[in-house]
């Protein structure tokens, strides 16, 4: 196994990394040698399950520390910053920034059930595109950032496509692209690179959520040329090269991670 970042005190900044795209994140890229940061927002009965899949992540070698705090509202992000400010003790540097925020109002446009409000879409598109923005100008206000820098979140095809259901969270997906292409723009002359993953169809605790979600695994399963659906260690390995300095000629980018499956 190459360790690459060991020794540079290189540090991953997680945003919702305790499942899913967020979790394959941070075990791939401790295994490389980098050290990690997860901000997540759990309940107390599945604690004990996400400290056991910290616990293997810190036999990598590497240094974890996890905060259960909303990475979405003001006040905590400002606790957060001054906290990451103590573990980097003026040494440790943040090369890498991942955003896999599902937060999320799924809700129908019309019906007898609850049908999708402004303050929906308000919520939605805060946490899962806003916050990117937030949290990489703390960063960068605060000098954390490493000098080649990779901000990286994930997109879906529900970017493109409408899903029953998935209004909110298709607007919130657009922004992040739209979000990733001017950091990318903006930030190029500090250093900092951003990039957006379109991952296929995970079957993760985010996409489960999803009404009528069966139908889409099933739909994605059909015309994925491979005949299987994407699953989170594919995700988690184009981030990894992505944190290459192989890689820093990549900026601005939304990258299919799907296995040809928008191909059809």
């Amino acid at each position: 196994m190459v360790t690459e970042f060991k020794d540079l005190n290189y540090w991953a900044l997680i945003l919702g990394g305790s499942s899913g795209l967020g979790l394959a994140t941070a075990r791939k890229l401790a295994r490389h040698g980098m050290n990690i940061i997860i901000i997540h927002r759990d309940r107390k009965a599945e604690i004990p399950a996400i400290e056991e899949a910290f616990e293997e992540i810190r036999n990598s070698d590497v240094r974890l520390e996890s905060f259960n705090i909303d990475a979405v509202q003001k006040e905590k992000r400002a606790g957060l910053i001054g906290e990451i400010e103590k573990i980097l003790a003026g040494k440790g540097k943040i090369r890498t920034l991942v955003h896999s925020i599902a937060k999320g109002n799924l809700k129908p446009m019309t019906g007898e059930n609850p049908v999708l409000e402004n303050i929906d879409f308000q919520l939605t598109l805060d946490a899962m595109a806003l916050s990117l923005y937030d949290w990489t100008q703390d960063i960068f206000r605060a000098g954390f950032f490493a000098k080649d820098a990779r901000v990286i979140s994930f997109t879906s095809e529900g970017n493109q496509k409408a899903w029953a259901n998935y209004a909110a969270v298709s607007v919130a997906k657009v922004a992040l692209e739209s979000i990733t292409r001017s950091m990318a723009l903006e930030y190029a002359p500090y250093g900092i690179r951003a990039n957006c993953i379109q991952a296929g169809v995970t079957v993760t605790r985010s996409f489960q959520m999803i009404p009528d979600s069966e139908t889409l695994r099933v739909h994605a399963t059909k015309r994925n040329p491979f005949k299987r659906l994407t699953v989170p260690n594919d995700v988690a390995n184009v981030v990894y090269l992505l944190c290459k300095d192989e890689a820093s000629w990549i900026t601005g980018s939304i990258i299919p991670v799907n296995g040809g499956e928008h191909l059809k």
